[in-house]
């Protein structure tokens, strides 16, 4: 879809996934979903919007789980790599590029920004305790150790970041440390040498950028960013770790240690555009999102990403000197639970996206984790409440509405959208209300609280079945045969409408609906999965474009006459049977990981 001169520049910054285990629906709701919904809603709406993201390929959870499998890390990363492409496809997430981290491109990416914070003075090298396991061995990186948290007392803990309560300390703050490789507490503190990055020196331009214009940010996100700003106790933190998989370091003497983590993974936004840019032909058009102020640069995150997305990201982009765009927003989302339990990978209580996209179509997961986003708090997925919202709400509901007036006018209108007759009131008021639906749900989605945006949008579709059930055309056209036509044609022009205002929603099953209404255009876009080679090898990537997108974020009007195509179910009616036959599946799961 082409943009106009007055468009917005959106870039849309997605949540890294460890490329070690499959991504569940706590994952999906919290940090995948949402984003898709920004970007499809913002190219309706004529904008300009380049949604990245990747695997995240180093680190610790890569090689725990390699040494769990007894597989190389590299074979690990290219397996889950691969699942997350092929998920990110079937669920229909528009990245503009889904790439990751083991790129000769992020790999220069990662020594620019190393070398400028460097000069800048934001790296010094010291001497400080890491854990040494005495069983194995070897130093423990943060995700080899586990214990208690020194603000929470949370006892599972992991060497970096608290779950439970989102602290973020050093492995050596632990209480009762224990090794997670062999399970033993023979653990002590040995001194090495890394480089640390100054968080302290970046707090005062933190905390006067967090007390500029942030109404528009999520109170729970901001209040812990402004509080630890302000706090005066960030401090210096490690970006260099002794273990054998991630970044090399580029200097001298640092041959036998790689850059961590958590200072390389953040970078893939900057990265990811970069190639992405490159992909599309013009290398040097990153700068263009990067460093021109007026692009909105929204991150979309879990709770637990809060600190790297708000302090520790931000402090990098600061600490880099070339001037670069801090967030505009970071619309973190909460948890999603499962059955009223909190999501667990190492009991295996979840219900990972491969899994439940062999199973069910993706429409129906995108609504309902959109209806009942984890945006404010914690929510829960139950399976009777999929089936319910499913059966309910997308057949009875906006299903039913679509099938009753397309089929109606298809068999007794010729196929064709019948020529209206006088509009009365109630006719006006409908279609009024279907024209005021485009700003009353684009502002919620501009405004990330998709929850409420799907809650608006869906009003509509009460409202017309209501109105389809008072004007009755199945009984009009028995006697007025002008008045069921005018019914049928007020209907169809907000349905017509609601496949644009669910679209961001919906994707698919308004693609099928843009074709049942006669249309020959695309509104879905093409997202393919491609091959790309570098240096370092070659990796799948998935992108997305939508340049032939040429339906807009306005009421349009389907006219008179047009030709329909035969018309068929959107959804499909699930059966009450499948939430005990998930049920059992998940108890089976929990009863094997114990």
């Amino acid at each position: 879809m082409s943009t106009s001169s007055s468009a917005e520049k959106h870039l849309v910054c997605v949540a890294w996934p460890y490329a070690s285990g499959d991504r569940h629906l706590g994952h999906v709701a919290g940090a995948y979903l949402p984003p898709d919904i920004y970007a499809r809603y913002q190219r309706l709406r004529g904008n300009e919007v380049l949604m990245v993201s990747g695997s995240d390929t180093h680190g610790t959870p890569v090689t725990v789980a390699a040494a769990q499998r007894g597989v190389s890390y590299s074979e690990i990363v290219a397996y889950y790599h691969g699942r997350f492409v092929q998920s990110f496809h079937d669920l229909g997430l528009s990245f503009d590029l889904f790439t990751h981290t083991d790129t000769e491109n992020h790999w220069n990416t990662t020594h620019e920004l190393f070398l400028n914070h460097l000069r800048n003075g934001y790296l010094y090298r010291d001497k400080h305790l890491q854990p040494y396991c005495l069983v194995d061995q070897r130093f423990l990186a943060d995700r080899y150790i586990e214990g208690i948290c020194p603000v929470c007392g949370y006892p599972d803990a992991r060497g970096d970041q608290c779950d439970n309560c989102s602290s973020i300390f050093d492995a050596t703050e632990l209480g009762q440390p224990r090794c997670k490789i062999c399970g033993q507490s023979e653990i002590e503190m040995r001194e090495t040498e890394h480089f640390f990055f100054d968080l302290g020196k970046a707090s005062p331009y933190l905390a006067e950028w967090l007390n500029q214009d942030k109404e528009h940010w999520r109170p729970h996100v901001l209040n812990y960013a402004r509080q630890q700003a302000e706090s005066g106790e960030l401090r210096g933190r490690a970006i260099t770790r002794d273990i054998d998989w991630g970044i090399s370091i580029p200097v001298a003497d640092f041959a036998d240690k790689v850059i961590y983590v958590w200072y390389d993974a953040v970078q893939g936004y900057l990265s990811a555009t970069r190639e992405a840019c490159a992909l599309q032909g013009d290398p040097e058009a990153w700068k263009s999102w990067w460093l021109d102020p007026q692009v909105k640069s929204l991150y979309f995150i879990g709770k637990d990403n809060i600190p790297f997305h708000t302090i520790i990201w931000p402090a990098m982009l600061i600490a880099d000197g070339r001037g670069f765009n801090l967030p505009y927003d970071v619309p973190a989302n909460a948890y999603l639970n499962i059955e009223d339990k909190k999501i667990s990978t190492s009991r295996r209580w979840s219900i990972d996206l491969p899994y439940f996209l062999s199973r069910y179509d993706p429409d129906p997961l995108r609504y309902a984790l959109t209806i009942n986003a984890p945006e404010t708090r914690d929510v829960n997925f139950t399976w009777e409440e999929f089936v319910r919202r499913n059966n309910d709400e997308l057949v009875a509901t906006w299903g039913n509405l679509v099938n009753r007036t397309l089929g109606f006018a298809y068999k007794r209108f010729d196929g064709r959208v019948p020529e209206p007759g006088t509009l009365n009131e109630i006719d006006r008021a409908l279609l009024a209300e279907s024209e005021a639906a485009f700003e009353r749900v684009g502002a919620e989605i501009d405004a990330v609280r998709l929850k409420i945006a799907l809650s608006k949008a869906m009003e509509l579709a009460h409202s017309a079945n209501r109105y389809l059930n008072e004007k009755a055309p199945w009984t009009q056209i028995k006697t007025d045969t002008q008045a069921a036509a005018t019914t049928i044609y007020v209907a169809l022009q907000v349905i017509d409408r609601l496949k644009i205002l669910l679209n961001p929603f919906l994707p698919f099953t308004t693609q099928q609906l843009h074709h049942y209404l006669g249309y020959e255009g695309d509104i879905f876009g093409n997202l393919s999965i491609d091959e790309v080679s570098d240096a370092r090898g070659t990796h799948p990537v998935l992108r997305y474009d939508g340049s032939q997108i040429e339906v807009r974020w306005e009421p349009g009007t389907l006219p008179p006459g047009q030709k329909l195509n035969k018309p068929a179910a959107l959804y499909k009616k699930l059966e009450p049977s499948i939430v005990d036959e998930e049920r059992e599946r998940l108890a089976a799961h929990l009863q094997q990981a114990s």
